[in-house]
C-alpha cells in the first residue's frame, strides 16, 4: 500500500519550515551577541555627546572622546550627598536601579511623578586639576504624554545654568516637542537655577522674563511646561541634588 503523497509533502514541510526557523534563531542571536559590544559603546558615546551638549563643549568639530577626558563621572548617594564608589561604574544603569526595591526609594513628594528613584546617581564634572568648572546632573520627569530624560549643566557657583539638554521624550511635536528646539534651549543659559540659600528659585513665566530666575515657557505647551518646572524643583531639591550640591567644594573636588 502507498503512502500518502499529500501527507508527505506536508511532513516535509513541516520540516523546511523548523529547520529555517532554526536556522534563522542561530543567525539573529549570533549577530546580537556580536553587536552587542558595539550597541553598549554607541550608547556610551551617545551620552557622553548629550553631558557635552548640555555642558556647551560640543560643536561640529569636537572630537567626542577628546572632549570627554576633562570630565570625571562621580557617584552620589542622593541620600547624604556624598560620592560614593560603585563596584562596576560602567555598567551601573540608573533606570533599571530605580526598578529595583534595594537600589531606590519611593518618592513622598512626587513632585517628577517618577514614583521611584535610584539610591545613586551619576553626575559629571567638569575640572580644571582639581578645581570643578560645571557640574552636570541628570534629571527626568513627567511631561504630558512621556517622561523626559536630560541632562542640566550648572557653574562652579552651583547656581548658574550652563545649558539644558532633553535627549528623550515623546511630547506633541511643534508644542511640548520644542523642549528640543535650540533656541528655547539657549534661553536659559546664564540664568540662576537656585537662589542664594541653595533653593530650587527658577521659574517659566509666560510673559516676558523680568529677571536671572525666570525663562520663557513653551508655547502651547502648558502640561509639559509644568513637568519641567516640577522636575527642577524636585531635582534641584534636598531629595535630589541639594545635598550633594550643598556639600560640593569645588575648589577641592570632593563631596
Amino acid at each position: 500500500m502507498s503512502a500518502n503523497p499529500n501527507k508527505e509533502s506536508f511532513v516535509r514541510t513541516i520540516i523546511v519550515a523548523v529547520a529555517l526557523c532554526l536556522v534563522c534563531s542561530v543567525l539573529v542571536s549570533s549577530i546580537a551577541v556580536m553587536l552587542k559590544d558595539q550597541q553598549i559603546n554607541n550608547a556610551l558615546l551617545d551620552k557622553k555627546k548629550n553631558v557635552l551638549v548640555a555642558a556647551n563643549l560640543l560643536n561640529e568639530n569636537t572630537d567626542i572622546e577628546s572632549a570627554f577626558a576633562n570630565i570625571e563621572q562621580k557617584f552620589v548617594d542622593l541620600s547624604t550627598g556624598q560620592f560614593v564608589e560603585m563596584a562596576k561604574p560602567q555598567s551601573y544603569d540608573q533606570r533599571q536601579a530605580a526598578k529595583d526595591p534595594e537600589m531606590s526609594v519611593a518618592i513622598e513628594n512626587d513632585l517628577a511623578r517618577i514614583g521611584r528613584r535610584s539610591k545613586v546617581v551619576a553626575v559629571y564634572l567638569v575640572k580644571e586639576k582639581s578645581r570643578v568648572e560645571k557640574i552636570i546632573l541628570p534629571v527626568h520627569g513627567k511631561g504630558l504624554y512621556s517622561t523626559l530624560y536630560g541632562f542640566i549643566a550648572l557653574e562652579s557657583d552651583k547656581q548658574t545654568i550652563v545649558g539644558l539638554k532633553f535627549y528623550e521624550q515623546g511630547e506633541t511635536p511643534g508644542l511640548g516637542g520644542e523642549v528640543e528646539n535650540r533656541n528655547w534651549l539657549a534661553l536659559w543659559n546664564g540664568k540662576k537655577a537656585l537662589n542664594d540659600r541653595g533653593e530650587p528659585a527658577l521659574k517659566l513665566v509666560k510673559s516676558i522674563p523680568q529677571n536671572d530666575y525666570e525663562v520663557d515657557a513653551l508655547s502651547g505647551a502648558s502640561m509639559t511646561t509644568r513637568g519641567i518646572q516640577n522636575m527642577l524643583d524636585y531635582w534641584l531639591s534636598d531629595q535630589a541634588f541639594g545635598k550633594f550640591l550643598s556639600k560640593l567644594d569645588v575648589k577641592k573636588g570632593e563631596a
